[in-house]
């Protein structure tokens, strides 16, 4: 088994029922955030009473959209609007892919407590190849949290192949 193997079947045993019905929900708002012809990510945030408080589809296709308007950037925004900074240390952030760089620093400026991811950057890649609207970078989310003062507990990747199904097909040239 390899490494990436290990990882996950770790985290998936990590994974609470709660943490796994709301990370299956951002599955489904990935998929109708492609229906609607945008890329296949989405996030949700989750106070600690287990009540959703914000959630995102991407709004990052060119020409029209915002290459900065990530899901994760956006629910996290979102949530910190009408939440203090104490609440939002105890929020979730869940989303079907794992939260890149920019994506990593939005949360982390947020104030967000824990993250539960779907699919892998690195599995991403994989599926996206070389497609130039994805241009994956090869930093991992524990690596930018773990560059800050503020503590962050990350569970992923989870549900792998769950989570790469609504990539099927998308990302041919």
């Amino acid at each position: 088994m390899s490494q990436h193997s290990s990882d996950q079947v770790l985290s998936d045993q990590m994974l609470s029922a709660q943490d796994a019905g709301f990370l299956r929900q951002s599955f489904a708002l990935a998929a109708q955030t492609r229906q609607q012809g945008m890329h296949p990510f989405a996030a949700i945030v989750v106070n600690e009473q287990g009540e959703v408080v914000a959630q995102a589809g991407n709004n990052s296709l060119p020409p029209a959209g915002d290459p900065t308007r990530h899901a994760e950037i956006v629910a996290a925004g979102m949530a910190a609007k009408i939440l203090t900074l104490a609440q939002m240390k105890q929020c979730t952030l869940y989303t079907n892919a794992e939260p890149c760089a920019m994506c990593a620093g939005a949360i982390y400026w947020s104030g967000i407590g824990k993250v539960v991811y779907g699919i892998s950057e690195t599995q991403l890649l994989q599926i996206t190849g070389d497609h130039p609207e994805n241009p994956t970078m090869s930093l991992p989310c524990r690596q930018v949290f773990a560059s800050g003062q503020r503590s962050i507990q990350v569970i992923g990747p989870c549900l792998e192949q769950e989570a790469a199904a609504v990539h099927d097909g998308f990302w041919q040239h």
